[in-house]
């Protein structure tokens, strides 16, 4: 068995046969996919995996040699580092570092647990807004909370995407966010 330990970017983008993203695995997890021939290996990350016969570059992204039909979930999870990361780790109302998560319209008041009104907030701004809206206290958001878009949210949640994966996500909206 290679020897796989964990390197800084310990994950392989996989594609489809088709070369659209699919997910995220481990480099174990890729580098079996290689040498089972069920995916070849499409871009070299950093390294070299050996065992007692091969060496073995490992894999950032790989392809899968037949096409698998997947069905995609139609929302993005909704967690804490989700919201910390679609609001970039800053507070929607003071623009501070984040720390909390805050609900625009209070849960207390029928507020849902969702997308659309979640954001990140400082402790201070969360601790004072309370149970009150932001009109309530004159202040408003930076940014209207929604739910986010597009396939590297889909394929990678609130992970850093590797660089060597941007030819097959499209991260243009979260460089503009």
């Amino acid at each position: 068995m290679p020897d796989i330990r964990p390197t800084v970017g310990s994950g392989a983008l996989v594609l489809n046969a088709t070369y659209e993203p699919l997910c995220v695995v481990s480099v174990r997890r890729a580098a079996i996919l290689v040498l089972s021939a069920k995916a070849v290996c499409v871009t070299d990350g950093d390294g070299i995996l050996h065992s007692a016969r091969n060496a073995l570059p490992v894999p950032s992204v790989v392809r899968l040699t037949r096409y698998v039909r997947v069905p995609y979930r139609a929302h993005v999870g909704l967690s804490r580092r989700a919201v910390f990361a679609r609001d970039g780790w800053r507070c929607a109302y003071c623009r501070g570092p984040a720390e909390t998560i805050d609900h625009v319209f209070p849960r207390s008041r029928g507020g849902r647990h969702a997308w659309e009104n979640v954001v990140a907030a400082c402790a201070r701004c969360n601790h004072t807004k309370g149970d009150k809206t932001p009109a309530e206290l004159g202040w408003r958001l930076h940014s209207l909370p929604a739910a986010p878009k597009g396939t590297a949210w889909r394929v990678l949640g609130h992970r850093a995407p590797d660089p060597r994966w941007v030819d097959w996500l499209d991260l243009r909206e979260p460089e503009a966010a």
